[in-house]
């Protein structure tokens, strides 16, 4: 080996072993590796992994103490809020926040028929290539044996490690694991508990949140202190408190050291803990601020790198990102996609019914799920779904019933969907040429008001093979493909129909592809034709 060589090796040894510019009182120490805290490390050294490339749907368990309440989601804060529809529900289920807040609701919280095996069983035979936990909300509970907040799902409620459940059970599956990380927001979030009512005969008795550990003596949370789950600590709250967006325009006193501190010690124990693959932040590009989220990220990456050989397979999903951040994080919409086809793969977060547990909800079916699926593909997109579970960590038949719907969907026209890559573009159809207005929280929405028609296709590629999902079939049998006209410059060799023997008679024309259907063809949802040669 000459010098030069050795040189440089030992320069790759060093830059693993010790970091590229971190200071031994770094406020923030990070795991030593090639990736630094900074916006041009992570663009310039990351690369999206195959295994989530080529995944295209996961499944999220959006579940917690506030799922014991079966009252929908945001239930831990919206419970100290009078006049809220969950304040009522609660002062008439639970009792007085004074007395009976959110503390409470997670001792009562037991998960006693959570059976995370036959869950990732159901889900992997939904079709999911990946699973994510939540591995602490807003509301500051972390469901893991946390080494820095006492307020977890090990010490209180249901006494088990959730996050490690879940783990072992995606393990076993054979799917990838991720957590999905909130709590960033719980300084503020919370802010609401420490007020009291204004009116009525409780006028002025203070909320939980106000108490500390030394009001515990003789209760069931003696020894321990709540604002550890409140993380108020008596700091000065916004005057618009009740107003969550006017709040986050005129905060009150900014976060301590203390508490940055804390969530970042939190986030890094359940990411070497458990090791996910995919860490979810509910975040806009970073949480907290960016010294600490590029610390945070950059942190997740060299772990990954450790433990995988010097290979990258982690991703970090967050949102609202800017220009090329994109090459650095996965993008993610909430219950959104973007009007066209991205260059980089991206992620869209949904649920079928409430994001925690509502009783009686109505869900979104599983044909508009699969629909969906196919427009997030074909703009090189995944799908995150979450589907709720009961307090006690059961599926209701309205969620085994959508799972089954798109499992079967999946099980048949898969090849459409996993490893594929997208084409030039990315549909057709009055669907793709709508001018439908944005969401609140980027892209436009995921499931479509319009319904599809038999001309709105979307496409996906795998080689010389597209695959064009009709999104409803014709009522004459005939389904014209206008992007493989006879003037483009496409070879068609064969078009078959996902789960129907034998080729399909089709012709091109000045219009498109024409495609005879078969008289009965398989399925009732979308159709998927593959074409041989189309996508050169």
């Amino acid at each position: 080996m000459n010098s030069k060589k050795l040189l440089s090796l030992l320069a790759g040894l060093i830059l693993v072993t010790t970091g590229n510019a971190q200071s031994k009182n770094d406020p923030l120490p990070y795991t030593p590796g090639p990736f630094e805290p900074s916006w041009k490390s992570l663009k310039e050294g990351y690369k999206f992994p195959d295994w989530y490339r080529d995944a295209k749907f996961g499944i999220w368990a959006h579940w917690g103490p506030q799922s014991q309440a079966e009252f929908g989601d945001w239930y831990g804060r919206n419970l100290y809020i009078v006049g809220h529809k969950q304040n009522k529900y609660h002062l008439e289920t639970f009792g007085h926040p004074s007395e009976f807040g959110f503390k409470d609701l997670c001792n009562a919280w037991k998960a006693a028929k959570f059976d995370p095996d036959a869950l990732l069983a159901t889900y992997k035979a939904a079709g999911a290539k990946y699973f994510v936990a939540l591995a602490n909300h807003h509301d500051n509970f972390d469901m893991w044996n946390s080494k820095y907040q006492p307020w977890n799902a090990v010490n209180v409620g249901p006494k088990r490690d959730i996050i490690g459940g879940w783990a072992e059970a995606t393990a076993k599956a054979g799917l990838r694991f991720g957590v999905s990380i909130h709590a960033s927001s719980a300084w503020t979030w919370f802010e609401v508990a420490q007020l009291s009512d204004s009116e009525g005969p409780r006028k002025g008795i203070p909320y939980d949140g106000n108490v500390t550990k030394a009001d515990g003596v003789g209760k069931w949370w003696e020894g321990m202190d709540p604002q550890d789950l409140y993380t108020q600590y008596g700091h000065k709250i916004s005057p618009m408190v009740l107003n969550r967006k006017e709040a986050l325009r005129n905060p009150g006193e900014p976060p301590t050291k203390a508490y940055v501190r804390k969530y970042y010690d939190r986030v890094r124990d359940v990411v070497s803990t458990y090791k996910p693959d995919l860490v979810y932040f509910d975040d806009s590009r970073m949480p907290l601020n960016e010294f600490v989220g590029l610390r945070i990220v950059a942190d997740i990456y060299n772990q990954n790198i450790a433990r995988n050989s010097g290979k990258n397979e982690a991703v970090v999903n967050t949102k609202r990102l800017k220009d090329d951040q994109t090459k650095a994080l996965v993008y993610d919409f909430e219950v959104g996609v973007p009007k066209g086809l991205l260059p980089d793969p991206w992620q869209v977060d949904a649920c079928i019914g409430a994001w925690h547990y509502l009783k009686g909800a109505k869900y979104k079916r599983a044909d508009q799920v699969v629909r969906a699926l196919a427009d997030v593909v074909s703009k090189n997109g995944n799908l995150l779904l979450s589907i709720p579970l009961r307090g006690e960590g059961t599926l209701d038949d309205q969620g085994k019933q959508v799972l089954a719907g798109v499992g079967a969907w999946l099980s048949q026209n898969g090849e459409a969907i996993y490893g594929t890559r997208p084409w030039t573009r990315f549909g057709e159809g009055p669907s793709s040429e709508a001018d439908i207005p944005e969401i609140a929280k980027g892209g436009i929405p995921l499931y479509q008001k319009a319904p599809y028609t038999s001309k709105d296709i979307r496409f996906t590629t795998r080689g010389t093979t597209l695959y064009a999902i009709v999104m409803n079939l014709p009522a004459d049998g005939r389904v014209t493909v206008r992007a493989l006209a006879s003037s483009e410059p496409a070879k068609i060799t064969k078009v078959e129909l996902l789960g129907f023997k034998g080729e399909l008679r089709h012709r091109r024309t000045a219009e498109g592809l024409e495609v005879e259907m078969p008289a009965k063809p398989p399925g009732e949802i979308a159709y998927v034709l593959k074409i041989e040669g189309a996508a050169k």
